[in-house]
């Protein structure tokens, strides 16, 4: 058995670690920390648990040794505290933005000053669909961002393909679980209900991870969304020459045929035409999808996805399964609920 930790499993990102985890059948967790709770029981704040784990919060000092790590918050600022940490495992996911850019000055402009310069640049990607050669021997992977993995996979056929106008724009929505179980007072429901909120008008700090797995000049909007969980993107692009719909058909379908975790979805009938995040809920799949606008070169990438699962846990988990040389859908087959 794979003897796994989660460092800061009381947020949403740990919770989902926790329920994929606790059903994956080459997994034992053998502990997960959090400072705050130390000594509680983790299904008193993952109330889905219950009955599926009977263990506690531990301090982040009594982690034990594990073969694999998974860090759900960012570390780098008590580099100690992280050197002391990372040592207790032989394999680590970061799902924070600690390490998603590998630029310094990228990393400025979006997120401030890195306290750890030198290790921007040491990790993997963690996602499958552009990396799955280098995480089979990776040690140390850096999940991206939940609007930025369902935007690479919208546009990464067309971008490899050297298909694209440099300039899109991206319009992310998501909902309020993407800014964490710890949000203030903005995302109380009162403030948050029935409201369609712009919080990042430009500039979205995901955009960075966008146009450095793209090469694209990528500026980003996003919103906050009246929904818990969920992401659509809309990625607006120029087509650098004439092509058709069944053009681009053959281009997604050719990329992603063998994706166990993504699905093309671009339909001219039906209710769910295009991605749609509320089908998705629970599941680790990313669907993505196109629009041609006729008589142009206009087109509509589109990528949808569980923020929480292949936004995140989802991810992570299928980075792990590569690694330890397993199917990688272990653990991930939950196909999401309709309806909901």
């Amino acid at each position: 058995m794979i003897r796994v930790g989660i460092v800061g499993g009381a947020g949403y990102i740990g919770g989902e670690l926790l329920r994929l985890l606790s059903g994956h059948t080459e997994v034992e967790i053998a502990a997960v920390t959090s400072s705050r709770l130390a000594g509680r029981r983790v299904d008193g704040g993952h109330p889905n648990l219950r009955g599926r784990t009977g263990l506690a919060y531990v301090s982040p000092e009594d982690l034990p040794e594990c073969d694999v790590l998974f860090f759900t918050g960012s570390t780098v600022a008590d580099r100690e505290g992280r050197a002391a940490l990372t040592a207790r495992g032989k394999i680590v996911y970061d799902l924070s933005p600690d390490l998603r850019l590998a630029d310094p000055a990228v990393y400025r402009r979006h997120y401030g000053e890195h306290p750890a310069p030198d290790l921007l640049g040491t990790a993997v990607v963690g996602l499958p669909e552009l990396y799955r050669t280098r995480l089979r021997t990776a040690d140390l992977v850096s999940v991206p961002g939940c609007m930025a993995t369902a935007s690479i996979l919208a546009l990464r056929p067309l971008s490899e393909a050297g298909l694209l106008e440099p300039a899109v724009t991206v319009d992310g929505r998501v909902g309020s679980s993407g800014s964490g179980a710890s949000a203030g007072e903005m995302n109380l429901h009162a403030e948050r209900s029935g409201v369609l909120r712009v919080f990042a008008p430009l500039n979205h700090r995901h955009q960075a991870e966008i146009a450095q797995a793209t090469g694209l000049d990528v500026m980003m909007t996003a919103t906050g969304v009246d929904a818990v969980r969920g992401v659509q993107v809309l990625c607006h692009a120029t087509l650098s020459e004439d092509v058709t719909e069944q053009d681009l058909r053959r281009l997604y379908r050719a990329a992603y045929q063998a994706e166990p975790h993504v699905r093309v979805i671009a339909q001219k009938r039906g209710n769910y035409r295009l991605p749609e995040p509320k089908i998705l809920l629970g599941s680790n799949y990313c669907d993505v999808g196109f629009a041609i606008d006729p008589g142009s070169r206009r087109v509509l990438l589109c990528g949808a996805l569980d923020n929480l699962v292949k936004g995140g846990a989802g991810n992570a988990v299928q980075c792990l399964n590569i690694r330890m040389g397993l199917d990688e859908s272990l653990g991930l087959d939950f196909p999401g609920l309709h309806p909901i």
